[in-house]
């Protein structure tokens, strides 16, 4: 059976990148096999969070989910701290998990950047977790951004390692989807870098709650080049920020690149960035609105939670049963 696994962590805005890259994509996995969307704060504390703004923003990516499109009678919903077999699995997995192995993980150089010794020991050991993550669940299918791949990788290599260990062809090797026609979306200052919860600039990024002003403002600011756009894909590639706005049309209209660019080559940037405005707050809207609506109602947006927990746990606790079993830890 497909079973896909992915989650989004409650650090921050969630920011169309989210939507795009991750969220909109789960929408049509929820009827191709047995789904679960995690709420990943564990992940979140590597770097610190207020407390307050970590509760509240958990919940805000529960309604969003929720508002999206994810639909708890066809897919899990749950936040990975209220799942303890992911730590309990996590450290059983970094005892398999060679040095050398994190030490290629690229993410944590660039988090880490300079102040690399003083990191903490969860930003570095994270893709352990996150291995957890996926293996608890025997997941078959994980869709990831391009930026995740290499964590993936590392999820199959240390299910390897602990299958090899135990002479048993335990865990599954979770398969990688990229999906979606704008599975990196780009910031909106820097056609080259990631659209980011944490740049300093608000105006790097759509939030997911900006209101309609804000969105007409930030696309309006957007960087560009005063060139007008190309009428093929491969002119488009050498130009970084009109690709990605480009990139990010096509996504929100649900249809090709080279479609875009049919209706839209030799425009100028003042008359498709108006364009691009109007759509996105057509699709940004009414997700924004019914968000809202969810989170005026935190009890219910709990319960639900609560209830995803469960579901989630009893799945979680027959694959630990097995690990514990296979390791030789008491019962």
């Amino acid at each position: 059976m497909k079973r896909i696994f992915s989650g989004i962590q409650p650090s921050g805005n969630l920011t169309l990148g989210n939507y795009l890259g991750a969220i909109k994509n789960w929408i049509p996995l929820q009827s191709q096999g047995e789904a679960l969307f995690c709420i990943v704060d564990l992940h979140a504390i590597t770097i610190p969070q207020d407390p307050a703004s970590l509760k509240s923003r958990t919940l805000e990516v529960a309604a969003t989910y929720l508002a999206s499109g994810i639909d708890p009678q066809n897919a899990i919903i749950f936040v990975q701290s209220q799942v303890p077999q992911h730590a309990e699995l996590a450290w059983i997995l970094s005892c398999l998990t060679p040095l050398g192995w994190l030490n290629r993980m690229t993410q944590f150089k660039d988090k880490a950047g300079k102040q690399r010794e003083q990191a903490a020991l969860g930003l570095y050991s994270y893709p352990v977790l996150q291995a957890a993550d996926i293996l608890l669940y025997q997941t078959t299918h994980v869709p990831v951004g391009e930026d995740q791949k290499q964590h993936l990788e590392l999820a199959r290599d240390i299910a390897g390692a602990f299958n090899r260990a135990y002479n048993q062809d335990f865990f599954t090797l979770p398969e990688p989807q990229i999906l979606g026609i704008a599975p990196r979306v780009m910031s909106l200052r820097d056609g080259t870098k990631k659209m980011s919860k944490s740049d300093p600039s608000d105006l790097s990024r759509i939030n997911m709650m900006d209101s309609d002003e804000e969105i007409n403002q930030k696309i309006r600011k957007a960087k560009t080049d005063p060139e007008p756009l190309p009428e093929s894909v491969e002119e488009l590639t050498t130009r970084p920020e009109a690709q990605n706005l480009v990139t990010i049309y096509a996504a929100l209209a649900n249809c090709s690149v080279e479609k875009v660019l049919e209706e839209y080559k030799g425009s100028l940037f003042s008359v498709f960035k108006p364009q691009l405005s109007e759509l996105m707050i057509s699709v940004l809207a009414p997700i924004r609105a019914e968000t809202k609506r969810r989170l005026q109602d935190k009890n219910e947006l709990e319960s639900l939670l609560r209830s995803g927990q469960q579901k989630a746990s009893e799945k979680a606790q027959v694959t630990l049963k097995e690990v514990r079993e296979l390791i030789g830890f008491l019962s």
